[in-house]
């Protein structure tokens, strides 16, 4: 007797088991290429080198996986996330926009992957409502990129264990708010050399940044924005930075505008540059899931702790659409 079981429960459960997420492809007898997203990869023997993947009966694709003598998996790489979604989907030319090689019996192969292996269907079978494939591996390329990964229904990175240096001593433990601080700290040195060597100050440094964010905001707004970082902004401060020839004021009292100078935009080009540079140099030790799991879990602890936030510190009141963050600072770079 078979026994009654929840789909979806089930489906969830088996989405407890973290697995990679593979690109399977083949040369149909019609002459046309196939591919499919799929995580059902698994090895299945060493001797001889053997893989098994298996395919849904109401595929569009089963026909031409079942018609055909080669295959390939491609195991995807962490940064792969978009081409993974172009092959789950159907009706869309899946392999526009990629780099294809050809393999045994003409077979695809795609280009940026964790690993791939070409195999030959060695047997087919009966899986329920799923066909499964073994395929003989007769060629296989190992590229030593960080692997995509899903689980629970997302996609996810692969974050090893591993010892770290204990920085703690001298800095109050494992405190995420000392580890934030010393990190800060750390990536701002360079600009803040910079920013000796041409007689300015932290809060020159701040002003400039929100008007990065930004340009012609009034004085008060300026002055709000630049408080989270700690500091007031006095009418001093604007007009030493008038005078360094950096910014220039429209108007007069607390709706006078604050506006870049061109020599003002290009430093704080120049000084957004350091910044990208020192976040390379920070990221050496890091590869490309750590720095993103980073990134990522940093944005939560910021959306987690905003809500005691005033309003005028959300980060809608900072981006306006005349930043400089994105094109002219990768112009400074290249």
């Amino acid at each position: 007797m078979t026994a009654t079981i929840d789909k979806a429960q089930f489906r969830k459960a088996l989405g407890s088991f973290t697995t990679g997420v593979t690109i399977v492809t083949t040369r149909g007898a019609d002459g046309k290429d196939y591919g499919l997203t799929a995580n059902s990869f698994n090895s299945v023997s060493m001797e001889p080198p053997m893989v098994l993947w298996s395919l849904g009966k109401n595929s569009s694709s089963i026909a031409a996986f079942a018609g055909t003598e080669y295959f390939a998996v491609h195991i995807l790489a962490a940064d792969q996330e978009a081409v993974s979604n172009r092959f789950a989907k159907s009706g869309t030319d899946k392999f526009a926009g990629s780099k294809v090689a050809r393999g045994h019996g003409e077979v695809p192969l795609l280009d940026g992957c964790s690993a791939r292996f070409e195999c030959r269907i060695a047997y087919q079978y009966d899986g329920g409502d799923h066909v499964i494939f073994v395929g003989e591996v007769l060629n296989f390329d190992h590229f030593a990129r960080p692997p995509l990964i899903f689980h629970g229904g997302n996609y996810g990175l692969l974050l090893k264990k591993a010892d770290e240096t204990d920085v703690s001593a001298t800095f109050g433990g494992d405190w995420l708010g000392n580890l934030l601080g010393r990190a800060y700290y750390q990536l701002l040195m360079p600009i803040k050399a910079d920013l000796k060597d041409k007689g300015l100050r932290d809060v020159d440094y701040n002003i400039l940044s929100v008007l990065s964010m930004g340009d012609g905001r009034t004085a008060h707004d300026l002055a709000q924005l630049v408080a989270i970082a700690g500091y007031e902004v006095s009418d001093d401060h604007i007009q030493a930075l008038v005078d360094q020839g950096l910014i220039r004021v429209e108007g007069q009292g607390q709706d006078r505008t604050v506006h870049f100078t061109q020599e003002g935009r290009s430093y704080a080009i120049e000084l957004l540059a350091l910044g990208k540079s020192a976040e390379s140099d920070a990221e050496r030790e890091l590869d490309y899931r750590e720095a993103q799991v980073l990134k990522l879990l940093l944005k939560r602890v910021i959306r987690s702790t905003s809500d005691g936030l005033p309003v005028h510190w959300r980060k809608e009141h900072f981006w306006r659409e005349n930043n400089i963050w994105r094109d002219d600072v990768q112009a400074a770079r290249a």
